[in-house]
């Protein structure tokens, strides 16, 4: 008597994939963007990662940021290939001279609408943001557990902040508090190089 057992298989589950990944765009001017990507399902990653600008003086302008991001991503194809989208949210703090202080202008309080004896490039400010965004982006292989991720996002930055003159750190504002501004700006960006770790 012949019997033909037939075996179950169970395939196991593909180990889900790790990287480390560091933004090379941003390490020529000395600013450290790195995090990790952890694979959560087929098209599904979620990933961690850290912004430091250590610069108390970045041409002639404060430039000190230190950012976390958790950031969401589904992929079209699959896991770390091809185009993806994704939402973050991001926590900062920060001692920055804003864009529109990079000139000899009088600073005027928009507060009391009176005119100071400051100018607005030895002004500066320092204070807290949360950004909430989305992103976009495309990711490939370069070489064995090597990928490159280009990408870009934007978002809502709500800004909590105090001005402070340079060389005297008195402020220069009139608000008893925090100032508080909101904005949509480009936050995130670049080329990521990707390692994988498992």
């Amino acid at each position: 008597m012949h019997f033909n057992a037939q075996e179950n298989i169970i395939t196991p589950l593909e180990s889900k994939k790790i990287y480390v990944k560091g933004n090379a765009l941003l390490i020529p001017i000395g600013v450290v963007n790195a995090g990790l990507e952890y694979q959560l399902s087929t098209k599904f990653t979620m990933q961690g990662d850290v912004l430091i600008s250590p610069w108390k003086s970045f041409a002639g302008h404060e430039a000190q940021i230190y950012m976390g991001t958790i950031e969401g991503r589904y992929y079209f194809k699959e896991a770390f290939k091809g185009w993806h989208v994704g939402g973050n949210f991001s926590f900062g703090t920060y001692v920055v001279q804003k864009p529109n202080y990079w000139n000899d202008s009088q600073y005027v309080d928009a507060q009391v609408g009176a005119s100071t004896p400051y100018i607005n490039s030895q002004l500066y400010q320092k204070g807290f943001s949360f950004l909430i965004g989305v992103e976009g982006g495309y990711q490939f292989r370069l070489a064995d557990n090597w990928n490159m991720d280009i990408f870009a996002g934007v978002g809502t930055s709500q800004d909590f902040y105090k001005g402070y003159v340079r060389g005297t750190g008195e402020r220069y504002d009139s608000a008893d508090g925090y100032n508080r501004s909101g904005e949509i700006i480009p936050y995130r960006g670049g080329v990521m190089i990707s390692y994988r770790l498992k």
